[in-house]
């Protein structure tokens, strides 16, 4: 990727324009304030109400007909609401939206949930990342915006509408390069399937940069929710390694991939992942010394990850100006080539 393509934070401008109309659901409000605030505007009112039995509506609050429509929810499973129960709120919204005659309504998921069953893996498997695109589709959705998706084929390929598949490299990296010292920079993949995701951090890394880094790679092989693999592959002695992956669960892979870094003789390891979701067991795996800093995006808040050593290690970086640039452009109808991911 050459340096002149790489988008930065500091390009977000505000967007004059009348028609354009930002919600953020419960659950995503603090992230649509910072996006709508970046773009000029202030988040449109919408209402949303739950009834004694588990059902629930959303309605704006305000005319969206003929306006061009953005719809801010990351489908994580959160203290409150499950990735089932927002993923629900979100349709329905997109819904009653295009019945209020709204002109144009992108969903913009940052996390997106079931990204990870978008394949089968086993006989008469599902292909969820199909069905979700069908369920947006059904309810007049227009385009959906996703963020370092697990398998972007399978995203844009399950959609028949635009799907954006955006890459949070630059701001992972803008976060990281004034931190980085003189020795040599390594990307690492914790696997053979996340290659190509670690080739485009190590392009935006360079361009960003200036300097040249190398690449390696770590085996991983699951049966039956047995991860075994002992296979590292890269020259990463005396490096700064840097393991990059789409999320962290129970962190697992990422600790073995660091063990493995270190083995070789990296100098210092740091974690680097868009979707920090931390699920139990994560507190344990990722307080591995061999594991220096945790770099991970707020499309998920650390809301499970307890305070300790690797709360201590962990850094948050914001998403709201890649979300505003993305969707002032999709409005003003600029290219979104060097947002995306390729």
């Amino acid at each position: 990727m050459p340096a002149a393509t790489v988008w930065s934070p500091a390009d977000v401008r505000p967007v004059a324009a009348d028609r354009l109309k930002i919600f953020a659901l419960v659950g995503s409000q603090d992230l649509g304030q910072a996006v709508a605030r970046l773009i000029g505007q202030e988040p449109a009112r919408h209402e949303e109400r739950d009834f004694e039995d588990g059902e629930h509506k959303a309605r704006p609050l305000e005319p969206v007909s003929g306006a061009d429509v953005y719809v801010i929810h990351s489908l994580h499973g959160g203290p409150e609401q499950s990735a089932n129960d927002k993923l629900c709120r979100l349709l329905f919204f997109i819904g009653a939206l295009k019945d209020a005659g709204a002109a144009r309504v992108t969903a913009v998921t940052p996390y997106l949930c079931y990204g990870r069953k978008e394949r089968r893996t086993k006989a008469l498997d599902p292909v969820i990342t199909r069905y979700i695109a069908a369920l947006f589709e059904a309810v007049g959705t227009d385009a959906v915006v996703a963020l370092d998706v697990h398998s972007e084929t399978a995203f844009e390929n399950a959609f028949r509408r635009p799907a954006v598949a955006l890459t949070a490299a630059p701001l992972l990296v803008g976060h990281l390069a004034a931190s980085l010292g003189d020795e040599p920079l390594c990307v690492v993949s914790p696997d053979l399937g996340g290659g190509k995701r670690a080739d485009l951090f190590r392009d935006v890394l360079e361009a960003m940069t200036g300097r040249v880094a190398g690449k390696a790679f770590a085996e991983k092989r699951r049966s039956g929710g047995v991860v075994s693999g002992d296979l590292f592959v890269g020259d990463v002695a005396g490096a700064t390694c840097i393991i990059v992956d789409d999320l962290v669960s129970t962190g697992g892979t990422l600790a073995r991939a660091a063990k493995a870094a270190r083995a070789g003789g990296a100098r210092s390891v740091i974690a680097c992942v868009t979707h920090g979701l931390f699920m139990p067991g994560a507190e344990t795996a990722l307080a591995d010394p061999a594991i220096d800093r945790i770099v991970a995006s707020d499309s998920v808040p650390p809301f499970r990850l307890p305070d300790g050593p690797v709360r201590d290690k962990l850094d948050i970086v914001p998403i709201a100006p890649l979300v505003a640039e993305t969707i002032a452009r999709m409005h003003t109808g600029r290219t979104l080539s060097d947002l995306f991911v390729y």
